[in-house]
């Protein structure tokens, strides 16, 4: 079993790379972001608790991420792997992920964080705002969501880069030459 998380901040591709890890290793995609979005539209009880957070900008309480993706995680248990995109944004979430793996026997094998400037993301965000119009790419939220990873999340990496587990990619350029990076750090 491979585990690895992906990091970036909105806009970085982690979607895009995502699909093609998938298809390559076999994972089991754990996406936040996915998660929030399904359980928003079928308007589950959790699901309106997230969408009032996620349409305010602000990132969902560690304890109902946590929740939810150990939900997921117990839905398969005989994945070739897990690819967990958008989790961890915290110290904490990064540690209960942790946990949770050691007690099923497994861990975080890599870490990989898509390294793409602020000017960039949103470049690409105003490109997917027009193609999907996404709630949470919207200007005032997307603002937000930028503040929150480049104040919050990016202090993950140096917990995970103090256990020797954190890899950078540069994430600007061809899409195909990013997934080959990628690919270059995976080992199966």
């Amino acid at each position: 079993m491979i585990n690895l998380v992906l990091f970036g901040p909105p806009g970085a591709g982690k979607g895009t790379q995502s699909e093609k890890l998938i298809h390559k290793y076999g994972f089991v995609h754990i996406s936040t972001g996915d998660l929030f979005r399904w359980h928003t539209k079928n308007d589950t009880p959790l699901g309106r608790r997230v969408k009032e957070i996620m349409n305010s900008g602000l990132l969902v309480p560690d304890e109902i991420t946590i929740a939810m993706l150990k939900e997921e995680l117990d839905k398969n248990p005989n994945a070739k792997g897990f690819l967990f995109d958008g989790f961890p944004r915290t110290v904490p979430q990064a540690e209960a992920l942790d946990k949770f793996m050691k007690d099923n026997g497994t861990a975080i094998h890599y870490v990989i964080a898509l390294d793409v400037t602020e000017e960039e993301v949103r470049n690409r965000i105003a490109k997917r705002r027009t193609i999907d119009n996404r709630a949470d790419d919207e200007e005032d939220k997307l603002n937000k969501r930028i503040n929150e990873y480049f104040t919050k999340t990016i202090h993950v990496l140096p917990y995970y880069e103090s256990q020797k587990r954190l890899n950078t990619v540069h994430g600007i350029g061809e899409v195909d030459q990013i997934f080959k990076s990628l690919c270059e750090i995976i080992k199966t």
